[in-house]
Formats: C-alpha cells, structure tokens, sequence
C-alpha cells in the first residue's frame, strides 16, 4: 500500500522513537491491529535498519511501512533499501528529497514558517511535515498557514492526540503524525502493550470521524 493509499484509509501516521528498535514491529502489529495504516520507524534507533527490512517481510499488504529523523541521502538509501516506502525528515533535508525521488519514494520534510513550507514544496516534497504543530498554536496556526498555501499538503505533528487529532483535520490537515502521545512507553523494554492498544483504537476512531472514513 502506498503513503496515499493508507492516508485514504486512515489519515494518521505512528510514529516510533526509541533508543532501540527492537520492539517496532511488536508496536506495530498492535497500532494496525487497531487501524493504523502508515507506520514510521525513526533513525533514532541505531538497529532501525534490521527492524525496518524484519518488519517490511512480514508485514500486511495493506501497511505502508516509512522511514523517519531521516537526514542523510545514506540513510535514505538504507532505509528503502531495507524496504521503506516513504522517508519523513525532521527539517527541509533537499538532499533527502532529491533522493527520494531518485529512489520513487514519497519525502515529507519538517517545515514550520510559510517560508520553509514553501521551500519544501518547491523542493519536491511530496506532502510537508509540520512540526512541531502543538507548539507553534495547533489547529489555529494550520489553518492560517493554509490559507496562502491551500494546495500544499501538510501533516502535522507534535503533540497530537485522539482528543486534538479531529481538529488538525478539520483546519486541512490531510493526516496527522502520533507519536509520544500514542505510544508512550510502549517502544520500551517492558512496556504496556494493552494501554498502547486502548490509545490507538481511540485515535483511529477520532481521525476516522473527522475524516469521514467509516
């Protein structure tokens, strides 16, 4: 499945930072066993690598499986090639955006200002990460953002829960990006897998709601 195709499906990312990757894909099994469709396993995790090529064997066809924190045209080219089908970066990394489209991989670099969003666009970028959203006024500073630049697809990120997700999307997010506030603990050695679960079936049916999505 495609970036696109599981945005359609449910318009949220999972995002999972760790400072291993060891669990990635037991979290994931648990966050698209409650309906995620896009997951991101960040550079953060020095074994992201392994996990990544593990988890895109196994996974279900109907996952898009991506790469974060990336911000080197090398990782970029370790993550696909580890079977990532989209890169997301923590800045406007055009480098990393050239590469994936050398690569036919989707790129969303993090922009804030109108003037990085803009950048990132012209760049390439296939939709702009917003980050971090919550801290530049939530819903309210999208919304203003897109009134200049309505045909630039953003995804914010960066505070977001099941209780504020439905109002990124009603202000033009066209998905959201979860991460700490979803899976907490759960990447971690020992972590509450059930807590995880409860969390992301409330925040698949918030997004799916204000998506229209059934």
């Amino acid at each position: 499945m495609s970036l696109a195709e599981a945005m359609k499906a449910c318009p949220a990312i999972a995002i999972l930072r760790s400072s291993s990757a060891a669990r990635y894909g037991e979290v994931s099994d648990v966050v698209v066993a409650a309906g995620f469709r896009a997951v991101e396993f960040t550079f953060s995790a020095p074994d992201v690598t392994d996990e990544l090529r593990a988890y895109a064997a196994r996974k279900q066809d109907d996952v898009a499986l991506g790469a974060g924190t990336v911000t080197t045209v090398e990782q970029a080219r370790r993550a696909v090639d580890a079977g990532a089908t989209y890169l997301i970066s923590p800045a406007v990394c055009v480098e990393v955006i050239e590469e994936g489209a050398r690569l036919g991989v989707p790129v969303l670099p993090g922009a804030l200002t109108p003037t990085e969003i803009l950048q990132a666009w012209r760049a390439g970028a296939t939709m702009v990460k917003v980050f971090p959203a919550s801290a530049m006024g939530g819903p309210a500073y999208l919304k203003a953002v897109r009134g200049p630049l309505p045909e630039i697809p953003l995804v914010p990120t960066g505070g977001i829960d099941a209780d504020n997700a439905g109002a990124y999307l009603a202000a033009g997010a066209v998905g959201v990006g979860v991460g700490s506030p979803l899976v907490a603990d759960a990447c971690e050695p020992g972590g509450d897998l059930d807590a995880l679960a409860e969390r992301a079936r409330a925040l698949v049916a918030a997004v799916n709601t204000a998506g229209g999505t059934p």
